[in-house]
């Protein structure tokens, strides 16, 4: 059976969201300081055309969740104003 490689940052928005966050936390979420480091030098890498493939799957990995994320906190802010 094949092993499948989790993206750090997906592993840690399931871990997060098991946690069962409040529209607050979801709100104030943001990724580690490793991960934000991470794609940092990834973005890096990119302005200087230096991205290998993997790199590359794995910046458009990192925009996919930022996105979703981003969803997921727009809908929470909806949450809070309803309040």
């Amino acid at each position: 059976m094949a092993v499948v490689q989790i993206n750090p940052l997906f592993d840690e928005v399931l871990e997060f969201l098991a946690s069962t966050p409040t529209p607050e936390d979801i709100v104030a979420f943001q990724p580690s300081e490793a991960l934000q480091h991470r794609a940092s030098e990834l973005l890096e890498k990119k302005r200087h055309d230096l991205l290998t493939a993997e790199d590359m799957s794995e910046l458009e990995e990192f925009a996919r969740i930022n996105q979703f994320m981003s969803m997921l906190k727009i809908r929470a802010r909806k949450k809070l104003v309803a309040k």
